[in-house]
């Protein structure tokens, strides 16, 4: 039987409890082996990171250090050019066969998901499990409705028995916590306490001080 690898992608910039709660809960509900957590060197869609690979890729370490089942996983920091999911998600493919990759998102990354290079490609390589809480409306995928639509599945058990491609809505608490207010909250000099890991405060802190 297969096994389930949670892949969870971002800038990470800095990391806070809202990648953090949600990708834990996703992995005791889901039944997911680990959460491989990769950041990305180069957004292709965004601007550059506010933190530099390193300082994002230690900070990662420091947040995920004592809980199993978290992993860093850093192999797009190590690739030049833009990071592109479908890259990292063929070479994880590669590297663990016996698994079904999971790729974790939140609704609104899940809502431009089309727009995403070779999102067709990618539901090729793995399930999709996205972070949802009750209330939340389903985008519309237009022309793509009936596509994405008839991959919806409704237990997590569909992911192991199933084919890559099926996409699993997963009810979460997902904080109102995002990393451009945290460099804000930096930025005038108040503290982040609370909004991320300890370890991770007093390091940014510090770097602000």
């Amino acid at each position: 039987m297969a096994r389930l690898l949670g892949i969870l992608g971002g800038t990470f910039d800095p990391i806070h409890f809202g990648h953090l709660r949600p990708a834990y809960e996703m992995m005791q509900s889901v039944g997911l082996e680990q959460v491989r957590f990769l950041p990305n060197r180069v957004p292709p869609h965004r601007q550059q990171p506010w933190l530099d690979a390193k300082t994002r890729r230690q900070l990662i370490e420091l947040a995920i250090a004592d809980v199993d089942g978290f992993v860093l996983d850093d192999r797009e920091l190590k690739r030049d050019g833009p990071s592109y999911m479908v890259d990292t998600l063929a070479d994880l493919k590669h590297d663990f066969p016996e698994h079904q990759l999971c790729l974790m998102m939140g609704m609104d990354a899940f809502a431009g998901f089309i727009q995403w290079h070779r999102w067709q490609d990618i539901l090729n390589l793995c399930h999709l499990i996205v972070a949802t809480r009750p209330g939340i409306v389903k985008p519309d995928f237009a022309e793509y409705r009936d596509e994405i639509e008839s991959r919806f599945c409704a237990k997590p058990e569909a992911l192991v028995e199933g084919q890559s491609g099926q996409i699993l809505l997963q009810s979460v608490t997902l904080l109102d916590i995002s990393a451009s207010q945290i460099r804000q909250i930096l930025s005038a000099g108040s503290s982040i306490r609370y909004l991320v890991p300890e370890s991770i405060r007093e390091r940014l802190e510090a770097g602000q001080s």
